[in-house]
């Protein structure tokens, strides 16, 4: 295994800041926050280069809010000094642990994403049921709570295994112990949670799940596995294999990653029963978009379009949104409901 032990001057270099500022502001140029920021762009960049090369950086405050996107989650948003500072590590750490993560892990890596994992899907069910052929089943499991119960202890001594750099792992643990979740913890005093809004906190989460990827590829021999952050799948045309796995896999997470899986969510389904995964459901010969996933896109255009009636946005807003869920709903068989939204917009608009 490789050891990183110069990271730190790499990350608060200013040109990586200032990278880490383009990178970040991308899509946000109209927010105040961001604007007032830029306002003395050189003046903050130096300003935060300083406080992290003298070590008086500390992270600040969170606002916190809810989204339901579709299921309802508990944002915690960085100010923006902090939030270049996610991306600038990100920009160097995710290189150094990308290259040790599995090809079926699908969060938050370049060439990835929810459309790969749902392909990757399809690809690995037609060939163990051998193009539909054969009956097959699939295991699906969600960690409970999952963000909200990554151990920081576990985070930061699977981050010292490979990073030798004193100053680096002084930096993760600022981030780290900046954000501690509210849920009780039931296996020991460590603080625990890292924020959904974080970029780092999906570095993080990958880091950390990356264990349990290995547990399962490497220790219990799966073929055909695939996991998104929290989500995952196992398939097999042996119901009773999938069954003998889930106390070997319950057991891994609680014991090496003080987590759990959610019990309501640890299913064993029949492949022609149809498999929800990442936002769309998977039958032998066709694919559909979630009901759920469904409901919240036209819900979501309604909305853009009676923003557009009342001239709070324009009509090229509401064409990037219209362009944004037909993409969505290309990935399926949903001829019928694109048709019928792009009516919509042309009726309405």
């Amino acid at each position: 295994m490789r050891i990183y032990k110069e990271l730190f001057d790499k990350i608060i270099d200013p040109e990586n800041l200032f990278s880490a500022w383009d990178k970040f502001r991308q899509g946000k140029r109209q927010k105040k926050d961001v604007q007032r920021f830029e306002r003395n762009l050189e003046q903050n960049i130096f300003e935060l280069h300083r406080g992290l090369r003298d070590k008086n950086y500390k992270h600040g405050h969170y606002e916190s809010f809810f989204i339901s996107d579709p299921k309802r989650r508990h944002i915690h948003k960085a100010t923006v000094r902090d939030r270049i500072l996610h991306h600038a590590i990100f920009k160097v750490l995710n290189p150094v642990f990308e290259p040790t993560f599995i090809p079926n892990s699908y969060s938050c890596r370049v060439g990835k994403g929810t459309h790969k994992g749902v392909n990757t899907l399809r690809s690995m069910l037609r060939k163990e049921s051998q193009n539909n052929t054969r009956s097959c089943y699939i295991l699906k499991c969600d960690v409970r709570k999952f963000f909200d119960s990554v151990d920081h202890d576990i985070l930061l001594s699977t981050l010292r295994r490979r990073i030798k750099d004193p100053d680096t792992i002084w930096l993760l643990e600022s981030v780290a112990e900046s954000y501690v979740s509210e849920l009780p913890n039931l296996f020991h005093n460590s603080s625990k949670g890292v924020p959904i809004g974080n970029l780092t906190s999906q570095l993080f989460a990958n880091i950390y799940m990356n264990e349990f990827d290995q547990f399962i590829k490497h220790r219990l021999k799966v073929k055909y596995y695939a996991r998104y952050t929290d989500d995952l799948v196992i398939i097999s045309r042996d119901r009773e294999y999938l069954q003998s796995l889930i106390p070997k896999l319950s057991a891994f997470l609680k014991d090496v990653l003080r987590l759990n899986f959610h019990p309501e969510k640890v299913n064993i389904h029949f492949y022609s029963k149809g498999v929800d995964f990442l936002g769309y459901v998977t039958f032998p010969h066709y694919i559909l978009v979630r009901k759920r996933t469904k409901r919240r896109i036209l819900r979501k255009f309604r909305e853009q379009v009676d923003l557009y009636h009342k001239g709070e946005v324009n009509k090229e807003r509401v064409e990037a949104s219209l362009r944004s869920y037909l993409g969505v709903f290309s990935h399926a068989d949903a001829y019928t409901l694109s048709r019928d939204l792009k009516n919509y917009f042309w009726l309405m608009t």
